[in-house]
């Protein structure tokens, strides 16, 4: 913004100067001051538009589409529980996994032992190569073991 103002400050000054050295130099007195003024307006008024359009133009961005994954052929859950070795127990633990429930809160809802759910819970985490249960819940959705 500093650079703007100094730019208008110099091109005044500058446009000024021209004018009072053409009107001592090579024109008769005749002309009034209004003449000058005027000449001055035109010329920042039409530097004030160029400057306007050029800085408060849009800039274009392309927009290019991102592909989805290509969506999977719907598999058979069966055949997904065969392939990786999961129970349909251990699947019941990594839906409730996936709902946000705690271990305790998985043992009440499924009528089992605290030590069993953590069981179940580890034989997941081997069996889908996970360390968390972030982790898990996101590759059982990568393979269609769980709906988005």
């Amino acid at each position: 913004m500093k650079k703007t103002i100094f730019l208008y400050g110099f091109l005044l000054a500058a446009f000024t100067g021209l004018l009072k050295f053409i009107e001592y130099r090579f024109l008769v007195r005749d002309l009034s001051i209004e003449f000058y003024i005027g000449a001055v307006a035109v010329f920042f008024t039409a530097l004030g538009v160029w400057a306007g359009l050029k800085f408060t133009q849009r800039k274009t961005v392309a927009v290019v589409p991102v592909t989805a994954a290509p969506p999977r052929p719907p598999a058979d859950l069966h055949s997904l529980l065969l392939q990786h070795g999961i129970s349909k127990r251990e699947l019941e633990v990594l839906a409730l996994i996936s709902q946000g429930l705690s271990n305790q809160e998985i043992a009440d809802r499924l009528f089992v032992s605290l030590n069993t759910v953590k069981t179940h819970s580890s034989n997941l985490f081997s069996k889908l190569d996970a360390k968390r249960r972030t982790q898990a819940i996101q590759k059982a959705k990568e393979i269609g073991l769980l709906n988005g």
